[in-house]
């Protein structure tokens, strides 16, 4: 359920707005609204105490420089900012050199096939009247140069020659002259392979700062904790020697709020937040429904506060529709096996684990689902060992695609009996009641017009009443004409896509056979290599592991596109969810 909150305004004097903020931070209730933009060169300095931390850690981060052995050993970093400025100073440096290296070898690369010379020397020649020019001339043309100059040949590719043309006096060649490298050869590869072991040198400083990634992380949460607070103070409002501020606290956290208020000789004001309040969300849910947060997480959604918490219907669906996307118990084991492996390696480093029970409960469904269809890695090998499905007719094409409408039909019909039912003994409820109608006419024409099942003669009275609900209901009101007008507007604009949202659903089944015929694919593939060679057999693991492999990476991504959309789109559309919700995070020390 979303926590129904109270907007409050603490009410301090001038003198005492610090102490009082550190006092609410201990309490912890109060998500603050501030009263003026916060600003001060204070929180400057803290953001950007903050960004530099940031960026050093992102250094520590980076794969080619992270030291195991810093993972294990932490140290605290004490000055902290000297610490910070040194390693982003110094990885700035090894991006320095190492650009500056990627133009040297560039350079090796393009005056090796000149060899090696000191472009020094050269320039002295000329001021003896000695010219020594770089030109790259085609072979046939060489016997044109003017005559007393010396070529010499240096090297060839492809009829062009590298040759350097010396001569007495300066002269007109038509070909264009090469310029001179500021280096020679061996002298740039003196400075790649000096640039090299310093770059090395830098990477081992910073390595050896790792130890103290931990301790950065820390004064990092110091430092967002008191920028935090700095912000509350700066964004109070101020009446003369009068402070205020004001926010939300959950209705159930006032009492403790007041006797805290009259300990510390606080004003304080509590009242309901008016309908143009940007109120924070604060979602509390039965624990085995929390589950499904590390998805609201992954896709940063949430629910506005007078909006519906949908977190079970999201939870219960998107496990179902885990179940019919993948569809194949020995995917189902594999991700089990994975999660186990993942919460073995990295639960130490998380304090929310649910994620792990999440996808222990989809594997679950993805199991429970093959089972129903007898799909193990596909069913073509299943049926020849003789494992039945539990439900043949999941199996069926038609009976399929009618549990797909009948998904949609019944999904969002619970979004609209939920409206229903919070809009009661408001008429407005029969406008839902009324959808209601159109949904399930919807899936009666979905099967009709898509699988060519006969329509029932009922159906189209409960169309002609779910349509006359919505007109007259959608906005009662003295006013008939006008309500009427809203309804006739709600049903032009609506009905069709009520239509197409219960067929959308129909991708579940379209997606779950793309599944199963890769599977079925990848075996007769395996299947068609014949003998029994080793040879034979390493190609049939092969294809086996590489075309399973490929369906087990791009189950989830099918869920995260179609699963999630669904629940996320579809359904919120039809419970009014548009997840406009601002995250409660009350003011703590």
């Amino acid at each position: 359920m979303i926590v129904p909150m109270k907007k409050v305004a603490v009410i301090v004097q001038s003198k005492d707005a610090d102490s009082a903020l550190k006092s609410l931070g201990s309490l912890g209730v109060m998500h603050i609204e501030h009263q003026q933009a916060p600003q001060g060169k204070d929180l400057s300095a803290i953001q950007d105490d903050i960004a530099g931390i940031n960026q050093a850690l992102a250094i520590l981060s980076a794969d080619e420089l992270w030291d195991n052995s810093g993972k294990e050993n932490h140290q605290e970093s004490g000055d902290w900012r000297f610490l910070s400025r040194h390693i982003i100073d110094a990885h700035k440096r090894l991006d320095q050199l190492a650009e500056y290296s990627r133009s040297l070898k560039a350079r090796i690369s393009a005056w090796e096939s000149w060899g090696d010379f000191d472009p020094q020397a050269i320039n002295s020649l000329a001021q003896k009247n000695i010219f020594v020019r770089l030109y790259q001339i085609p072979r046939r043309e060489i016997e044109d140069l003017p005559s007393g100059v010396i070529v010499k040949e240096l090297s060839s590719s492809q009829g062009i020659v590298n040759c350097a043309v010396i001569s007495r006096e300066k002269l007109d060649i038509l070909f264009k002259e090469v310029a001179l490298p500021k280096a020679g050869l061996n002298e740039m590869r003196a400075r790649l392979a000096k640039d090299e072991k310093t770059i090395e040198v830098i990477k081992q400083d910073i390595r050896k700062n790792a130890c103290y990634r931990q301790s950065l992380i820390s004064q990092r949460e110091s430092l967002k904790k008191e920028l935090e607070f700095q912000e509350a103070l700066r964004g109070m409002g101020e009446t003369g020697e009068i402070k205020y501020l004001t926010g939300y606290v959950p209705f159930d956290s006032t009492e403790a709020l007041s006797c805290f208020a009259k300990k510390e000789k606080w004003g304080l004001v509590i009242n309901d937040p008016a309908p143009e309040d940007n109120v924070p969300t604060l979602l509390r849910t039965p624990r085995w429904v929390r589950l499904i947060n590390p998805v609201f997480k992954l896709l940063e959604v949430l629910p506005g506060y007078r909006e519906l918490d949908i977190s079970l219907p999201f939870f219960v669906f998107f496990s179902l529709f885990f179940g019919i996307l993948i569809g194949d118990a020995g995917y189902g084991i594999i991700y089990t096996f994975l999660t186990v492996w993942a919460q073995r390696k990295f639960s130490h480093k998380m304090q929310d684990k649910s994620v792990f029970f999440l996808l222990y409960v989809l594997s679950f469904c993805a199991i429970f689902w093959g089972l129903l269809t007898g799909s193990f890695f596909g069913q073509s090998w299943c049926a020849k060992l003789g494992f039945k499905p539990i439900l043949p007719a999941l199996n069926d094409t038609k009976t399929m695609q009618t549990l797909c409408f009948f998904l949609g039909a019944l999904h969002l019909s619970i979004a609209h009996s939920w409206r229903a039912i919070l809009k009661i003994p408001c008429l407005s409820a029969l406008t839902d009641i009324g959808w209601i109608c159109v949904l399930w006419s919807a899936f009666f024409f979905a099967r009709m017009l898509i699988l060519g099942v006969p329509l029932p003669g009922f159906v189209m009275n409960l169309l002609f009443i779910g349509i006359a609900l919505v007109i007259l209901f959608t906005n009662p009101q003295k006013n008939m004409l006008k309500g009427i007008g809203e309804g006739l507007g709600a049903v032009a604009l609506s009905l069709m896509n009520n239509f197409t949202d219960v067929v959308s659903y129909v991708r579940l089944f379209a997606v779950g056979m793309a599944g199963l015929a890769i599977a079925e694919t990848v075996n007769i593939m395996a299947g068609g290599i014949s003998g029994k060679t080793l040879f034979a057999g390493i190609a049939r693991i092969i294809i086996i592991v590489i075309g399973h492999g490929l369906n087990i990476v791009l189950g989830p991504m099918s869920v995260l596109v179609h699963g999630v959309r669904l629940n996320v789109l579809e359904f919120s559309g039809h419970a009014n969810v548009t997840w406009s919700g601002l995250a409660y995070k009350p003011l703590r020390k």
